[in-house]
């Protein structure tokens, strides 16, 4: 296999979604499809001392029918970041993957690492591509969070189907039981929430979510399905054993479905 050279006012650089146009042309993930594709429905970040939590339900909708019970909706963008996807699955899934390699393409080309803004704006670029699709109802909606070395903080950005990148100051939720988690994280959240508490009320943001919106996928300990939940800090990407989040539902399922009461003021 050649390698190819671009002429200097071609060189599409350290972008991957550009170098696959210039010499792979239809190989691109195909960002369209059926307007019945499955949907995935909630995704929530906030932060903790020492890190950002990402968390989602693991149910794709299909209209008023369940596609998927164990979909995956949280992933690692690389080791310091994570992306979660919400609406369209197929469109969302395989910008993700575009979004990963995108992230390792720039470091291998730059031989230095995107800023955390800068992997946001990355994210911003391709959910404005997808803008065509997002107006036909294939809309793609994540979050993305990580770790940002620079400030030594973890951060949270969520977007709108037209690529607008917005930074949240502590928390974020979004999908169809957005609403509902995002107001059990509002009424538990504090700045000094250490990483269990931060768990604990991700997890009761997703159970109440799943308990007032259908599309959204709460616990199911017959099958063994339970939401994903994965931390960002200064050591990286760490996704949850599941074990652990049982552990965190069953306790919530004890007390009935009521919040936990250790992380309020």
């Amino acid at each position: 296999m050649s390698l190819y050279v671009f002429p200097s006012n071609e060189d599409p650089g350290p972008n991957f979604a550009d170098l696959l146009r210039r010499t792979s042309a239809g190989t691109l993930p195909d960002l369209s499809g059926e307007l019945t594709s499955p949907h995935g429905t909630t995704i929530v970040s906030l932060r903790y001392n020492g890190g950002v939590i990402m968390a989602g339900d693991r149910r794709a909708t299909e209209g008023v029918t369940i596609a998927y019970r164990n979909m995956e909706k949280v992933f690692p963008a690389d080791r310091f970041s994570a992306v979660a996807i919400a609406g369209a699955a197929g469109p969302a899934v395989e910008m993700v993957k575009l979004f990963q390699t995108q992230l390792e393409h720039y470091e291998k080309v730059e031989g230095s690492v995107l800023t955390l803004e800068g992997k946001a704006n990355q994210l911003s670029q391709m959910i404005r591509n997808n803008m065509p699709m997002a107006m036909q109802g294939l809309a793609v909606v994540p979050l993305f969070a990580g770790w940002d070395h620079r400030r030594n903080i973890g951060r949270i950005f969520s977007f709108d189907i037209t690529g607008g990148r917005y930074e949240e100051t502590d928390f974020a939720a979004t999908g169809s039981g957005g609403r509902n988690a995002k107001t059990t994280i509002k009424l538990g959240f504090r700045d000094d929430l250490s990483r269990d508490e931060a768990v604990e009320l991700a997890v009761d943001a997703l159970y109440q979510a799943a308990d007032e919106d259908a599309a959204t996928g709460g616990p199911d300990p017959l099958r063994g399905i339970y939401p994903i939940i994965a931390t960002v800090d200064v050591t990286g990407f760490t996704r949850l054993a599941e074990e652990e989040v049982a552990a965190r539902f069953a306790a919530v399922l004890a007390r009935g479905g009521r919040p936990g009461g250790n992380n309020r003021s």
